[in-house]
């Protein structure tokens, strides 16, 4: 999967990133309940969570009680609620206008408003946007592969750190279980296009201008690059349903994952799972 014509993301405006998002934000239609609602959201939650239920143990919401989180790419803001209500004290930024208007909701719903600040933000220019100040933790999750020019973003986030403070990214994994689907079901194996199809099809929204995807040896380079050291570097989630019922809100296993036993399963995502999931401190 290494060997494919190059597809450069660096030129693509922001703007198309932004206006790509605000049509559908992510997890948007994660229930059916009307949008702003307790009930919409905790239905959002609850898929979200029961999909990817590795998430809460990657980003330990109880450890953050009392501390400074800065989430890159909010979205609809369900992990920023979580760290908000286990105590933490939250700055949420998105360059998605929709999305920071339907989290804005969910705080209010669930009375958190005052333990979060939400500001529409260019990550890879983030101190124009927010005060430089140091958090205990910086938090994207499925973000930062979106926007341009990752790299500058990683520059931003060191000026927004102390000694002891920690980063946790998730980043999409080329060498993947998605990718190979990807690459079968859409790209009938033209290797050369692979960048540019999981563009089109890493998100539930075809067309998504702008994904990057690394190996495990590529994620921990990009932190290291900018200044971070690169502490835990693991893999998860293979997306194991049918769409078709999926959409429709039912839970049906594909066939060859149904009959897997757990412990196999858990095997292939820690091996071939769509999330390339690093934890890192500043040097």
């Amino acid at each position: 999967m290494a060997v494919e014509q190059a597809h450069e993301f660096h030129n693509v405006p922001l703007e198309a990133v932004q206006t790509y998002w605000n049509a559908r934000p992510c997890n948007i239609r994660h229930s059916t309940k009307p949008i702003g609602t307790a009930e919409y959201f905790n239905e959002v939650e609850w898929r979200k969570y029961f999909v990817e239920p590795h998430i809460p143990a990657f980003a330990e919401f109880e450890r953050w009680r009392g501390k400074k989180v800065l989430e890159i790419g909010c979205g609809i803001g369900t992990d920023t609620i979580n760290f908000a209500r286990n105590g933490a004290t939250v700055t949420a930024v998105d360059l998605s206008d929709k999305s920071l208007e339907i989290a804005r909701q969910r705080a209010d719903v669930f009375g958190l408003q005052d333990r979060i600040r939400f500001v529409r933000a260019n990550a890879e220019q983030l101190s124009s946007f927010i005060s430089v100040e140091p958090y205990d933790l910086i938090y994207s999750f499925g973000v930062i592969h979106h926007t341009p020019n990752p790299g500058r973003v990683f520059d931003e986030l060191g000026t927004f750190v102390k000694s002891g403070s920690t980063v946790k990214i998730m980043v999409y994994h080329r060498r993947s279980w998605k990718v190979l689907w990807i690459l079968l079901a859409y790209g009938k194996g033209q290797l050369w296009k692979l960048k540019k199809l999981i563009a089109d099809y890493s998100e539930a929204q075809t067309g998504c201008p702008v994904t990057y995807s690394y190996t495990r040896s590529e994620g921990r380079r990009l932190l290291e690059d900018h200044g971070w050291r690169v502490n835990d570097v693991r893999v998860d989630h293979i997306f194991s349903y049918q769409i078709k019922d999926y959409v429709q809100y039912r839970y049906t296993q594909v066939w060859y994952f149904r009959w897997l036993p757990r412990r196999v399963f858990r095997a292939l995502e820690h091996r071939f799972g769509w999330h390339l999931c690093l934890t890192a401190e500043p040097r």
